[in-house]
C-alpha cells in the first residue's frame, strides 16, 4: 500500500534540465511542422510531479499511519472515517489508486495542488494527492454507506461527475468551509432585514460561499419613510454596505468575498443602479467588485417594440395596495392596472433607452446579469414566485420572506436559497458503462451536500435547505464532446444531441429523487403542491415527440449506455413520482465551470471554448497554457472558438438544453470587437423569443485580447 500511497504517476525518466513551466508554454510555440506541441505540455505535467509535487509531499509508509497522523493533528475529521471498517477504508483507497490517474495538462495539475489538495498548515507541503481527496470526499458524503462511497470513487477518479469546488475543496477537511456554492438571500422593506442580509452576508462570505440579494422591495430614494416625504436613500447606499461587506468577509483569505445584487427592471432606482457599473462614475456611488443582475418581465419587452415609455413603480406604495412586496407581483399582469392606480407613485423612462442603457453597461462592465421573470416562473414547477438569481444566475428556486421583532430576532424564519453543485463531463458520461447509474450516483452525492449542510449563522438559508433539499446537477465538456466526436458545436447534429442528453439526464434525475423519496420515506416540502405532484410537468413528455432527428445523433447515443425515455418511460416515471414524491425540490442547474474543468480536463460548462489554447494568469508563476481537451492537430477544425460561433448558437444550444432544466443555465455572450449595442439588444429579444431563462456576462474579444476578461463567479466556476 505504501508504493500506492507515494504513486508518482510518472513512467518516463524525463530530462532534469526541462522545466515545467517552460514545457507548457510551448503549447504556446507551433513546431517545425507548424503543429501544436500538445506532448509538451504533457510533459509539463509529469515534470511538475517530478521537480515540485513529489519533493513537496508528505512521505508516510502506508495509510494507517497516514490516516492517524491526519486525524491526531487535526487535518481530518475522525467522525468520517469512524463510520467505516478501516479494511474497507484501505479497500477505497487502492480502488480510487487503481485507476491509475494521470493529470493530462499541466494546468490541471497545478490547479488541484494549487487550489485543491490537503497542506500542512504552513502551507508549504501536500498531503494529499489526486485519489486521497476522491476517497475523502466519497467517504464523507456516503456517511457510512461504503456503497455509494465506492460508486463516488468510480464516478470522481473516471472524471463523469465532479463536485463544485466547495465540496472538494473541503468534504472531510477538520478545519473547513461549507460545502456549499452560494447563497440567495432575499432582502424586505425595512431596516430590519437590510441589517439582517448584511450579516447574513458577512457570515456566508466568511464560510466560503458567493451570496446574492434581492433589493427589489427597497423603497427608492426619495420614497417617504414614515409618511415623511423624501427620506429613503434607495438601494445604492445599501450596495455600498455590501460591496465593504464582501470585501471585509473572505475564508480565511482562501477565497475573495463576492455577492451579487437584482433589481426588478421597473423599480424607480433603476437607471441609478446601473450607473453605478459606469467607468466614469462618481466614487461616491461607484460599485467595483459588486456583481450586477436585472430582472425584466415580458411587458418590457413589448413596451420596447411599440416605442412605448415604461413606468417604474415604487414598491412601498406597490405593497401598501396589493398587501404583499413588489417582488411578489407579475408585473407583466398587473402593469395596466398599476399604471392606472393614482395610489401608486411612479414615474416613467423609455423603454428603448433603458435597454440601450444595458447595453451600454454591459460594453463597460460585462455587467448586468438578466434574468427574464416571467421565462422563469412560467417554467417553475414549484409553487411561489421565483424572484431573483444567484452570483452566476444559473440558481432559480422560490424564496419567503422572514419577518423580526424590535431586537432583530426572527418572528417568522423565511425560506431563503443555497446552491449544493456539481457537475457531469459530457464527454466522461456519454462513456459510462452505466449512465443511468452515473445519474443517480451524482445525484445522491449532491443530496449528501444538502443533508450535511446547516448553516445556523443564518437561520432562513437552514430552513429553506431543510424544505427544499434543493440540488444543481450540471454539466461541462459539451464542445470538448462535440469535437471529440467531429460534430460542429451549434450545427443541427449538436442541438439534436444536446436536445436528448438533457432530456436523459432531467428523466434520470428524477427517477433517482423519486428512489430517494421512497427509500426514506420522506419528499421535499411542498411536494403536494407541486407539476411534479399533479403531473403537470410530465404532460410535455409524455405527448410530444422527444426522438433524435439526425443520424448523427442516433449514432452517438448508439455508443453509449444513454436510453432516450419513450412516453411510457415518462408516464411510469410520472407515476411512480405520484406514489412516492421527490426528495429533491430543484434537481439540475448549470453553472460556469471553472477550476473544475481544469482538473476535470473538460471545457466550461456547455459554452463553446473561448480559444484553442486558453491563456491564463496563474498568482505567481504567471502566463499558463491550456489545450482544448481532445483536442489533436487533426480535429482542429471542430475548435471553433465563442467569438467565432457568435451569440445566436450558443442561445439555440442553451435553448434547447433549457427545456429539461428546471433551474437556470450560466450563459455567457460573446462578441467580436466590432459589435454594437444594436447587436446586443437583439441578442436579449433572440434570448428571450428562445425562452432562455438568464443571461450571465457579456464579452467582447478585444477584452479577451487585452488580458482583461471578466472574472468568473468565484463560487461556482472556482
Amino acid at each position: 500500500m505504501a508504493e500506492n500511497l507515494t504513486d508518482t504517476g510518472v513512467e518516463e525518466i524525463l530530462d532534469p534540465e526541462l522545466d515545467y513551466h517552460a514545457l507548457n508554454a510551448q503549447l504556446n510555440l507551433y513546431d517545425e511542422n507548424g503543429h501544436i506541441q500538445f506532448e509538451a505540455d504533457r510533459k509539463a505535467a509529469r515534470q511538475y510531479f517530478l521537480q515540485h509535487v513529489n519533493q513537496n509531499t508528505v512521505f508516510f509508509h502506508d495509510l494507517e499511519e497516514k490516516l492517524d497522523y491526519l486525524v491526531r493533528e487535526g487535518y481530518y475529521e475522525a467522525e468520517v472515517l469512524a463510520q467505516y471498517d478501516f479494511a474497507d477504508i484501505k479497500a477505497l483507497f487502492k480502488r480510487a489508486y487503481a485507476h491509475k490517474f494521470r493529470f493530462p495538462t499541466f494546468l490541471g495539475a497545478f490547479k488541484y495542488y494549487t487550489s485543491y489538495t490537503l497542506k500542512t498548515f504552513d502551507g508549504k507541503r501536500y498531503l494529499e494527492r489526486f485519489e486521497d481527496r476522491v476517497s475523502m470526499v466519497a467517504l464523507y458524503l456516503a456517511r457510512g454507506d461504503l456503497d455509494l462511497a465506492q460508486n463516488l470513487v468510480d464516478e470522481m477518479m473516471t472524471g463523469r461527475f465532479q463536485p463544485a469546488t466547495p465540496t472538494f475543496l473541503n468534504a472531510g477537511k477538520k478545519a473547513r468551509g461549507e460545502l456549499v456554492s452560494c447563497f440567495l438571500l432575499r432582502v424586505e422593506d425595512n431596516m430590519e432585514s437590510i441589517a439582517r442580509g448584511i450579516n447574513s452576508a458577512l457570515q456566508l462570505s466568511k464560510r466560503g460561499g458567493g451570496v446574492a440579494l434581492s433589493l427589489t422591495n427597497l423603497r427608492e430614494a426619495g420614497a417617504p419613510i414614515k409618511k415623511i416625504q423624501n427620506q429613503s436613500s434607495g438601494v445604492v447606499p445599501v450596495m455600498k454596505l455590501l460591496e465593504d461587506s464582501f470585501s471585509y468577509a473572505n475564508q480565511l483569505g482562501a477565497r475573495q468575498g463576492a455577492g451579487a445584487v437584482y433589481l426588478h427592471a421597473h423599480h424607480p432606482d433603476i437607471l441609478s443602479f446601473l450607473d453605478t457599473k459606469r467607468e466614469n462614475a462618481d466614487e461616491k456611488i461607484r460599485i467595483k467588485t459588486l456583481s450586477l443582475g436585472v430582472v425584466i418581465p415580458d411587458i418590457t419587452f413589448q413596451l420596447a417594440k411599440d416605442n412605448e415609455d415604461m413606468y417604474l413603480f415604487s414598491p412601498y406604495d406597490v405593497e401598501r395596495v396589493y398587501g404583499v412586496p413588489f417582488s411578489e407581483i407579475s408585473v407583466t399582469e398587473k402593469y395596466r392596472e398599476m399604471v392606472d392606480d393614482g395610489r401608486i407613485h411612479k414615474k416613467k423612462i423609455n423603454a428603448r433607452r433603458f435597454f440601450q442603457t444595458l447595453a451600454e453597461i454591459q460594453f463597460e462592465s460585462g455587467y448586468p446579469y438578466i434574468v427574464f421573470e416571467d421565462t422563469v416562473n412560467k417554467a417553475n414547477p414549484i409553487k411561489g414566485r421565483i424572484t431573483m438569481s444567484n452570483l452566476c444566475s444559473e440558481i432559480l428556486q422560490v424564496s419567503e420572506a422572514s419577518t423580526y421583532n424590535d431586537d432583530l430576532s426572527f418572528s417568522h424564519v423565511g425560506k431563503d436559497i443555497s446552491c449544493n453543485l456539481g457537475s457531469l463531463n459530457i464527454a466522461k458520461a456519454m462513456d459510462s458503462p452505466d449512465f443511468s447509474k452515473t445519474i443517480e450516483t451524482a445525484i445522491r452525492g449532491l443530496t449528501a451536500v444538502s443533508d450535511l449542510s446547516n448553516i445556523q449563522s443564518a437561520p432562513s438559508i437552514a430552513r429553506g435547505n431543510a424544505m427544499s433539499h434543493a440540488i444543481g446537477l450540471g454539466a461541462m465538456n459539451l464542445h470538448g464532446y462535440l469535437a471529440r466526436e467531429h460534430v460542429m458545436y451549434g450545427s443541427e447534429e449538436a442541438l439534436d444531441f444536446t436536445n436528448m442528453y438533457f432530456l436523459s439526464v432531467a428523466y434520470e434525475a428524477i427517477k433517482a429523487s423519486c428512489l430517494i423519496a421512497k427509500e426514506r420515506g420522506e419528499t421535499f416540502e411542498g411536494f403536494a403542491d407541486s407539476k411534479y405532484a399533479s403531473g403537470e410537468y410530465f404532460e410535455k413528455y409524455i405527448n410530444g415527440d422527444w426522438t433524435p432527428k439526425t443520424e448523427t445523433c442516433k449514432a452517438l447515443l448508439a455508443k453509449s449506455t444513454i436510453h432516450v425515455p419513450t412516453p411510457e418511460d415518462w408516464r411510469a416515471l410520472a407515476a411512480d413520482v405520484k406514489r412516492y414524491g421527490m426528495y429533491n425540490q430543484n434537481l439540475q442547474a448549470i453553472p460556469p465551470t471553472g477550476s473544475i474543468s481544469y482538473i476535470n480536463n473538460s471545457t466550461s460548462s456547455i459554452h463553446p471554448i473561448v480559444s484553442k489554447i486558453e491563456i491564463r494568469k496563474e498568482g505567481k508563476i504567471g502566463r499558463v497554457y491550456y489545450p482544448a481537451p481532445f483536442m489533436t492537430n487533426e480535429n482542429l477544425d471542430y475548435y471553433v472558438d465563442a467569438y467565432e460561433v457568435g451569440p445566436e448558437k450558443i442561445i439555440d444550444t442553451y435553448a434547447v438544453a433549457t427545456q429539461h432544466v428546471d433551474q437556470g443555465l450560466s450563459l455567457t455572450l460573446f462578441y467580436p470587437d466590432t459589435v454594437t449595442t444594436r447587436d446586443i439588444n437583439k441578442s436579449y429579444i433572440y434570448a428571450w423569443r428562445k425562452g432562455i431563462k438568464t443571461l450571465y456576462y457579456m464579452r467582447l474579444r478585444q477584452m479577451a485580447l487585452e488580458g482583461t476578461e471578466v472574472q468568473g463567479c468565484v463560487s461556482c466556476m472556482l
